[in-house]
């Protein structure tokens, strides 16, 4: 019995052995595959990361009319062309300052865009633009006619035209005409949240004097660039840019 119960005791030893040899292998792998798996998933969110910083925020601006298509003769007899080129330039100037933001012209010289082509919101679309900005001169045969406003079509445009017009009454001074839905071609047919930015009226003297110098383009081109930033951050915080039509 009692070399029974020895030949027992050792063969439940070395059973013990042969089993703990198995485990620690498995153990091993086990530890191994859950280090890949972390490392992996580190890797994934650090270029998840890096292609959020690196991606950047597209910003379309059209200065309204150009070339053989003056837009709006203004009360001094210069046309709206000139304006828009001009207030559009010193934009994209301040834009291209600002961290993340990768600017893009509808026109930068004189040239004529023919309105049948739909070229402006082409343009914006081929980019995949984030948000597009249609600048302009107003007109209205009553001179006495003032202020500032802003139109959209679609209901992902809405927030965005509201937060523009909000800056850049700011910096006019204008009477605050406010934001208007409308049926234009270069705010309907764009993909992307778009806006039409009526600066004021080139046809009231008072508003076109003030206009046409280069302190208030420069306030209103900041206060475009503050907008478009404005807006930015809500739709980075509340998902504006995921919007449908």
């Amino acid at each position: 019995m009692v070399f029974q119960r020895k030949n027992e005791r050792n063969h439940r030893t070395r059973n013990m052995s042969v089993v703990t040899l198995l485990i620690i292998p498995i153990l091993i792998l086990s530890a191994c595959s859950g280090n890949s798996d972390n490392n992996n998933n580190a890797k994934d969110n650090s270029n998840n990361n890096s292609k959020n910083k690196n991606t950047a925020f597209k910003v379309v601006i059209d200065p309204g009319h150009g070339g053989k298509d003056n837009g709006a003769t203004g009360a001094s007899g210069q046309y709206e062309k000139s304006f828009t080129l001009r207030l559009s330039k010193e934009v994209k100037k301040l834009l291209e300052q600002e961290s993340g933001m990768e600017v893009f012209m509808t026109r930068t010289d004189d040239s004529f865009i023919s309105q049948e082509s739909r070229y402006r919101p082409k343009y914006a679309n081929k980019l995949n633009a984030d948000v597009y900005v249609s600048i302009h001169g107003n007109t209205f045969s009553n001179p006495s006619v003032s202020g500032t406003e802003t139109f959209y079509y679609h209901n992902n445009s809405r927030q965005f035209a509201r937060i523009l017009q909000k800056h850049v009454v700011e910096a006019t001074g204008f009477r605050d005409r406010g934001i208007k839905k409308k049926d234009l071609f270069v705010v309907r047919d764009t993909n992307m949240p778009a806006a039409l930015i009526e600066v004021g009226y080139l046809t009231n003297p008072e508003n076109e004097s003030v206009m046409r110098t280069d302190d208030f383009q420069s306030r209103v081109a900041a206060s475009i660039v503050e907008g478009i930033k404005a807006y930015k951050e809500r739709s980075d915080e509340q998902g504006f840019l995921n919007w449908g039509f």
